[in-house]
């Protein structure tokens, strides 16, 4: 979409899952893909940005399904403390946002909310607390998040919904974000303000030599 003279792009998307060795490779491959097969058409508006990084403002969101480097037991422990930025150390994402392996020159927010995954549902337990046979263990883990790149975002918020119908719970944000806005008024003044100005002479002296 665009607002004015800014073009905005909104990427909501399900990247792999999994909590395997080399799963989090495969999600930047979808991120990768994503970016590259990505085509708008330009058929109403020439001016159109026909991929998702030649738009001016892009916000990415959804389940992206990063998860923490850290047995379980140890996750659960940080979690029960409250103690995220010790949990963000070992976060998948937050490695490939620093790194730029993918995500390269993106930003997000500051965490300040529980892991909003994998949850039992209609309750604040995650899943394992309680084991039951034959129930696939599933360490808690922030797979969904909202991330930008652009100049002139500003975020006001990022929080965790109060859901509960999910094993996921969902994130919101609130941002303030700066557009371009044309002037067509001010444009019209600089024009005739450019047509009515003087254009020096050149002069020639003896020497074939010229000055302004």
């Amino acid at each position: 979409m665009s607002l004015f003279q800014t073009w905005l792009c909104f990427v909501c998307s399900h990247l792999t899952s999994g909590h395997k060795d080399g799963d989090e490779q495969r999600r930047n491959s979808d991120v990768r893909e994503i970016l590259r097969r990505t085509q708008f058409s330009s058929v109403l508006d020439i001016d159109q940005p026909e991929t998702i990084p030649s738009h001016d403002q892009i916000f990415w969101f959804g389940d992206l399904n990063y998860r923490l480097n850290m047995l379980d037991a140890e996750v659960r422990k940080l979690v029960a403390k409250k103690q995220w930025n010790d949990l963000l150390s070992s976060d998948q994402l937050s490695k490939e946002l620093l790194s730029g392996h993918v995500f390269d020159g993106w930003k997000e927010g500051t965490i300040t909310f529980p892991p909003t995954y994998k949850y039992e549902i209609n309750s604040d337990r995650y899943v394992g607390e309680n084991p039951k046979e034959g129930e696939k263990k599933r360490s808690p883990a922030w797979c969904d998040r909202i991330i930008w790149l652009g100049k002139g975002i500003k975020q006001l918020s990022y929080r965790q919904a109060d859901m509960r119908l999910s094993d996921h719970r969902p994130v919101s944000s609130v941002f303030l974000v700066e557009v371009e806005v044309f002037d067509h008024r001010k444009l019209q003044r600089a024009l005739n303000f450019t047509t009515a100005a003087f254009h020096p002479k050149i002069f020639f002296d003896e020497e074939d030599e010229y000055e302004l």
